[in-house]
Formats: C-alpha cells, structure tokens, sequence
C-alpha cells in the first residue's frame, strides 16, 4: 500500500479488522475453488522464481497457496506497514520457500534494483494508490524481462448487495474499491504499462446465513467504524430486512479479477 491515509494505517495496522471481513469470505463463499488456490492456479510460476509480493498484508495467500505453487521460490513480503510485514514473515518462514525476506515499502517508491524479480503479485491494493499509474511503473521497473505481474482488484458491482446496506451510513451503493481501481481500469492501466493484459474472473457468490457477521464485517472500516449509536441501529434493521427478505440467507454477488501483464523480453 502507498499514499496511506491515517484512516488505512489504523486499518491496516495489523490483521484484526481485515480478519473481520475476511470471515465473511472464508465461511459464506460458494465456489468451485476457493479463491486463494484460485489464484495459485492462475499464477505462471516457475521453480526458483524470485517473487516480491507488493502489498503483502499478514501473508494469507502464501499460507494458503504454498503446497500448490512450484519448488525452489524465493518470496519478499513488502507493504507500508511493518505490522503487517511482520506478521507475513513470521507466518511463511515455516512454510516451503527457498527463503522469505521482508521489507517496509511504499509501492511508488520500490527499495530494490532495476530488474530484481521473475514474478511481482499485487492482491488488492492498488486500489490503496493515489495514483496507481505510478505503482505499476515501479513494479515494471524492478521486473525482470520476460517477467509477469500479476494483480487482482474487484469489479464494479462487487458485493452490491451488501454496499447497498451501508448506505445508512452515508456511503454509496457501491464497491468503493470497484469504483477506483475496477476491471476497466486495471485493463486499460496495465496495458498502457507493459503492452499486454490477460484476465480472468472467479466464479463465486457468497451465500451468508449469520446476520451479525454482516454486521461485524461492514462496521470494521469507514465509515462503518465510527458511526453513532443511532447509525448502528438503523444498520441492524437494515440487514435484519435483508435476511427477512431472503428468508433467512443473504446471496451476495462477488466480482473478483485476476490480470496478468508480462515485461518485454
């Protein structure tokens, strides 16, 4: 992550509030293939790969992808939180890598040399950028020829079911990060970076049955995490609708892209 506003270094401080919203996906999705061993699936790896991970967080995926990927990968962690550097070190030096290193960085502004990496992976953060252009020039920079990047971000209707709930809130109906960094534009920026773009969407909805793990989710970030007591009231009669609605499940449908770019030879 890079142009951190104070909102996003609490958020991101460490794990806790991601883990809040990561529950929904964990115990609601339905899918053919979860989303991490997804995205392993989608990654052209090879062995010994050096990978540097932009945006790491506490280094989930590698937990999840590790036995699926290719033997002999050397894997950097950098995000600008070191809490969360931390964290992902600390859970893949365990795990099936030639070696783990860690760094705190801003993705504008890259600590490593001219062509450096085969593979750069950047799961959801661009959207983080104030100017993503700027990110994914310093990660073009820092890849190797004939290497890829490989990013994912949400759709524009990612999760319009439960946006459109948050609107008590003030908030608008929609995937704020959809909005910003969405497939459109994530096509149209990689291109214009590397001359070339793949993509691939995830099958997947969520089916969620526990209305307070809606609540718990949604009230994790802004503006949710700050909202009076009467805000949170109405939130609950909101959902409570919802689950009435659908008696007793909320279907939710999820856009999640995975793109691929490939540095010129």
């Amino acid at each position: 992550m890079s142009s951190i506003t104070s909102e996003n270094l609490e958020q991101y401080r460490d794990s806790q509030k991601l883990a809040a919203r990561a529950r929904l996906h964990n115990n609601y999705t339905i899918a053919e293939m979860d989303w991490f061993p997804w995205v392993a699936k989608q990654l052209p790896l090879e062995d010994g790969d050096s990978i540097l991970d932009v945006g790491c967080g506490p280094g989930w995926f590698w937990e999840s992808a590790a036995s699926k990927l290719p033997d002999g990968l050397n894997l950097t962690l950098s995000d600008l939180s070191p809490g969360m550097v931390q964290e992902a070190v600390d859970r893949c030096r365990s795990l099936p890598f030639a070696s783990v290193a860690g760094r705190q960085a801003d993705a504008t502004d890259l600590p490593f040399e001219d062509e450096s990496f085969d593979a750069i992976i950047a799961m959801h953060m661009l959207y983080h950028l104030s100017d993503p252009s700027k990110g994914l020039a310093e990660m073009r920079r820092v890849l190797k020829p004939g290497g890829f990047l490989a990013v994912t971000t949400n759709g524009a209707g990612n999760r319009r079911e439960l946006y459109a709930l948050t609107t008590v809130f003030g908030s608008e109906p929609f995937d704020p990060a959809g909005a910003v960094f969405g497939y459109a534009e994530a096509e149209r920026s990689m291109k214009a970076a590397f001359g070339n773009v793949s993509m691939a969407e995830h099958p997947a909805i969520l089916r969620v049955t526990e209305p307070e793990d809606v609540f718990l989710a949604l009230t994790s970030y802004p503006p949710g995490d700050r909202a009076e007591k009467a805000q949170l009231t109405a939130f609950r009669d909101a959902i409570a609708e919802a689950f009435r609605a659908g008696n007793g499940v909320l279907e939710v449908v999820k856009e999640s892209g995975f793109f691929v770019s490939r540095k010129a030879a």
